[in-house]
């Protein structure tokens, strides 16, 4: 039986946490503060993730850590969502990354650490060499699966290249459903988990970053045909990180909706309940990080859905 939510996450803890210029190219989250300094920010950021990584233990996820190596020296490595996925079918997976300085995150021995916890892996797919021709697909960051009806939501932008999408879906046997999302500014959202994120039985999506009407139709009549209901965030929700949550499990089935203390605060008393009917709702702060880095609770987490061994 297909799941859409599993109870082990796969976590990096960084050794150089740092805003990268590389990456804010096109992602209008990060932001460049110098009121702290390299060490200061990498120090804050360790905290936080010691902390999101507890808050999770305590409420039963098993959760793998990995540790970051020092060198080479990899800003983003607490996001390793965007280089791989591990799918129920068996499936390992690593992926293009725009950015040169964090396709050094890319870690066969990260992977082999997943796979002593007592996972298969019965196939490798390497989209990698898709960096050579300027294509790329960052995981999960790129790519919104609805695992029970196989389907792989994903926003185009220059780190989201349908061709790639396609030849993925092919491999794995899913649905593509392709889309273009747009901030206030009218720059694509770098990525589409920053703006939609999918549970069981819900979806947290920002409509508004939609601009074209029959793709906002399609996508609606999308959800409601899966059985979704809807959950519509505005744009500056979105800025908050409202869209970058992940519905995971404990140990003992219980769901939960992850998210950061920014992303939760934003929420209206009225999405609160409504997600409440859904799922648990837990959050922890993680400020530095979205701050610097441009990513939130969502990327900080890759699922493992392989089978048991």
């Amino acid at each position: 039986m297909r799941t859409q939510t599993t109870s082990h996450i796969l976590m990096v803890r960084p050794a150089n946490f740092g805003y990268n210029e590389q990456t804010a190219e096109n992602n209008a989250f990060q932001l460049y503060d110098d009121s702290l300094s390299d060490k200061e920010i990498r120090v804050k950021a360790l905290v936080e993730f010691d902390a999101f990584v507890e808050c999770l233990k305590n409420e039963g996820v098993q959760v793998i850590v990995a540790e970051d190596s020092a060198s080479p020296a990899k800003p983003d490595a607490v996001f390793p969502n965007n280089w791989v996925t591990f799918h129920q079918e068996g499936f390992v997976i690593t992926y293009p990354m725009f950015a040169p300085i964090r396709r050094e995150e890319r870690s066969e021995s990260i992977i082999e650490q997943v796979l002593q916890q007592g996972f298969n892996s019965t196939a490798r797919l390497h989209f990698e060499a898709s960096e050579e021709n300027d294509q790329f697909l960052e995981g999960t960051g790129s790519v919104i699966f609805d695992h029970v009806n196989k389907i792989a939501y994903a926003g185009l932008s220059p780190r989201t290249n349908d061709v790639l999408l396609d030849s993925l879906c092919e491999k794995i046997g899913y649905e593509a459903v392709t889309f273009r999302a747009l901030d206030a500014a009218g720059q694509e959202v770098y990525h589409t988990n920053v703006m939609m994120a999918m549970g069981e039985n819900f979806v947290v999506v920002c409509l508004g970053c939609i601009w074209d009407q029959k793709e906002r139709a399609m996508l609606e009549n999308k959800f409601r045909e899966t059985g979704k209901e809807i959950v519509n965030i505005s744009l500056d929700q979105m800025n908050a990180f409202a869209g970058n949550m992940l519905q995971v499990k404990n140990k003992d089935g219980k769901l939960i909706l992850v998210m950061s203390s920014t992303a939760y605060e934003s929420l209206t008393p009225d999405q609160i309940t409504l997600l409440e009917g859904h799922t648990s709702l837990l959050h922890c702060p993680i400020d530095t990080i979205e701050t610097y880095g441009g990513g939130s609770a969502r990327c900080m987490m890759a699922e493992v859905f392989l089978p048991k061994l």
